[in-house]
């Protein structure tokens, strides 16, 4: 039975079907949107995907009858989009595609079968296809019995499945998590062969494929088993490191385990669930015991360097990449203030954070996993405070846009200075007046600036 907030949605496929059968060409709906289908899914459908025998020119063809907004990047592999309805339709030509030994891009091959094109899908849950003339199902590789069980597997043999595509097996670490699906035993062993196959993968593609994992409701069991499995191993070995030895005397917690369940804590957005997959990959560089117990100095200034690296080698944007490890270098910040939130401290500290304050407050909150509830809760409060401190002070200033009370111009004016590095050192100045005393008005801050520089020239 099909939901009634389906039926216009399979309308609307059925309208592109029909033309596909003008031409006498066969389209069937697959993938996500038959599990949604399926499922009786809340989540709204915007894009729909199917597979046809049409080439992809006839394809092309086809669908311009239809609209004019159409796009074809994907056209190599056999894919043409279009909008038609208000909806995102890709519709890709039934093939099958393998990795060439030491190629980073698959070799596509097209085919006539639409039993051969669902056999080379990733899971036997995206092999469901539905029939649009009829509305009927059509599954060979009984992924509706393993969706309903909650399992995931491959419909060929996995080793085949991870050979053809090795991303499939970052693929699996995603569907684990946002499906809630247990791997069968044949798959986990095929990953854990075949895990080093990952290393012909374009960077870009791995990227992509743990942005995907990390922006799932809860991440956690997909992250996990890309670590116990050899995943991570290739493109991000810092996770394992974390997975430290249990110290007998010292009894701290494994860091890996924290770093997950921080993960699974913070919302589901790319830069803060980064950050903190990452706050803590500095902790065995800098690892180091002492009477008092095992400590990890500096791991945040350490951490932030790594993240930077390992995040260029997998080609993040710089803008991402400069979010992140800032977060990385801040998430300790807080700590800092332990004797209670000055006016100073909290103008620093909102500052520093930039428009990244929100997320740093999210990441320090859910840093804190103890089990301990008095720690927790005092822990709560001083980061209650800290945002009640704030929202105080940013209704007497913009806390947003700190900056000196007078600018460059001024202070060559006030100071008889040609466009020089002393300006810099004196906006610096004023920078540090303005975080430690506020807002002063522009005569006194004229009037310390004055003062300022004359010890400054005596000195």
């Amino acid at each position: 039975m099909i939901s009634d907030r389906f039926k216009s949605i399979l309308g609307t496929a059925s309208k592109i079907a029909d033309k596909f059968k003008e031409h006498n060409k066969d389209l069937y709906l697959v993938g996500g949107s038959v599990r949604d289908i399926l499922n009786d899914s809340e989540q709204p459908l915007y894009d729909l995907d199917y597979t046809t025998n049409a080439r992809p020119n006839e394809i092309s063809k086809i669908l311009s009858e239809l609209t004019c907004s159409l796009w074809k990047q994907g056209i190599e592999f056999g894919t043409v989009g279009c909008l038609f309805e208000g909806i995102r339709h890709e519709i890709t030509t039934f093939r099958q595609e393998t990795y060439i030994p030491e190629s980073r891009k698959p070799a596509v091959i097209f085919g006539e079968s639409l039993e051969v094109d669902l056999s080379r899908r990733d899971f036997t849950i995206n092999t469901i296809a539905m029939d649009l003339s009829n509305m009927e199902i059509i599954d060979p590789y009984n992924g509706r019995y393993d969706l309903e069980r909650a399992v995931l597997k491959t419909p060929l043999s996995p080793e085949i499945s991870f050979s053809d595509d090795p991303l499939r097996m970052l693929r699996a670490a995603r569907f684990i998590s946002s499906h809630n699906l247990a791997p069968v035993e044949e798959l986990v062993s095929a990953v854990q062969m075949l895990n080093d196959r990952i290393n012909v993968v374009s960077k870009e593609r791995i990227r992509d494929e743990l942005d995907k994992l990390l922006t799932t409701n809860d991440p956690s069991n997909g992250l996990w088993f890309m670590v116990d499995n050899g995943l991570t191993a290739h493109f991000l070995p810092e996770l394992d490191a974390l997975k430290l030895e249990q110290d007998p005397i010292h009894k701290h917690k494994d860091v890996l385990a924290h770093t997950i369940a921080v993960v699974s804590k913070t919302s589901p957005n790319k830069i803060t669930r980064l950050s903190a997959l990452f706050h803590d990959i500095g902790k065995p560089k800098t690892r180091s015991y002492s009477p008092q117990g095992v400590s990890f100095h500096h791991h945040d200034v350490v951490g932030a360097k790594m993240t930077r690296k390992r995040m260029a080698e997998l080609h993040y944007s710089r803008e991402d990449t400069e979010k992140v490890s800032k977060l990385v270098f801040l998430h300790l910040r807080f700590h800092t203030y332990s004797f209670g939130w000055t006016d100073k401290a909290v103008r620093r500290y909102a500052k520093d954070a930039g428009d990244l304050l929100l997320e740093l407050n999210e990441l320090t909150r859910c840093d804190c996993t103890t089990q301990n509830e008095k720690k927790a809760r005092e822990l709560a409060e001083r980061m209650d405070e800290l945002e009640r401190r704030i929202d105080e002070l940013a209704e007497k200033e913009e806390l947003s846009k700190l900056r000196p009370e007078i600018d460059g111009q001024e202070v060559m004016e006030i100071l008889d200075l040609k466009p020089s590095k002393q300006v810099g050192i004196a906006l610096d100045w004023l920078m540090e007046l303005r975080l430690d005393e506020g807002l002063l008005g522009s005569d006194e801050v004229k009037h310390r600036l004055v003062e300022w520089w004359s010890k400054e020239q005596h000195s």
